[in-house]
């Protein structure tokens, strides 16, 4: 599970199975084994062949 302020996806094929390239920058990470602090990141990237769902907030003016 990621929240990001900044997403970059691409659609890839390998063999004919498509999957996902994400760059996420200034991003929060979920991942059990990662310690507080450490889940901000200024950059992560990511390589799935499982669904992607990048959804977008909208700011108030």
């Amino acid at each position: 599970f990621y929240l990001a302020n900044a997403v970059d996806m691409k659609v890839k094929e390998d063999g004919g199975r498509s999957y996902f390239e994400l760059d996420l920058n200034d991003a929060w990470v979920w991942d059990m084994y990662r310690p507080g602090p450490a889940r901000f990141v200024s950059s992560v990237r990511v390589v799935t062949f499982k669904d992607v769902n990048v959804e977008e907030i909208r700011r108030e003016d």
